[in-house]
């Protein structure tokens, strides 16, 4: 790998230890901590949460007509998002062990913390434990995809990829074919 861009790799990588500090301070400000997996607040600020919540008649009445005809259409996401779910999860189970590729652990990208806030009323909740499960499964299907491709085809493409997974950039260039067969045992 070129020096420069390794380099900027560095500071990338840099630069996200610094934001999760951040993140560290601006948790430590809104008085919770977390215990293993899950988020602790204080009981002064489980009452404030608590007195924000919306009730569950009045956050139905005030919804947009718009909201509330489109609301089956989003959830009826749900059947892709589980076959998805079965046949990646498969996928990998079957095929990752006989090709050498290290399983991806579902559990790291599904996370369900936001119905532990006690300012989200049981619609908010269903709706965050929704979003977690369609983006969690979204990035635990880009992971498999991805370790999928490195095994497979770890070149780049000619255009920019907008949004790469983690493997990307050590993939050989494009066209760079001398890189490729040397770098991942390719060579006839």
């Amino acid at each position: 790998m070129n020096e420069n861009i390794a380099r900027i790799q560095d500071q990338i990588r840099s630069l996200h230890t610094e934001l999760e500090a951040e993140f560290a301070i601006l948790r430590n400000r809104l008085n919770y901590k977390l215990e293993g997996k899950r988020a602790v607040f204080e009981t002064e600020i489980l009452k404030a949460h608590r007195a924000l919540r919306v009730g569950l008649a009045k956050y139905i009445v005030n919804a947009s007509p718009l909201v509330i005809l489109t609301a089956p259409i989003i959830y009826s996401v749900i059947v892709p998002f589980v076959l998805l779910d079965i046949f990646i999860t498969l996928y990998q189970w079957i095929c990752f062990p006989i090709y050498g590729i290290d399983r991806v652990r579902r559990s790291d990208y599904f996370i369900f913390d936001r119905a532990h806030l006690a300012y989200l009323n049981l619609v908010e909740k269903i709706n965050c434990a929704y979003c977690s499960y369609g983006n969690g499964l979204m990035a635990y299907a880009s992971e498999i995809a991805g370790r999928t491709e490195q095994y497979w085809c770890p070149i780049k493409h000619a255009r920019k990829a907008i949004s790469a997974h983690e493997h990307y950039s050590s993939f050989a260039e494009f066209g760079d074919a001398e890189t490729f067969r040397k770098k991942y045992g390719h060579a006839e």
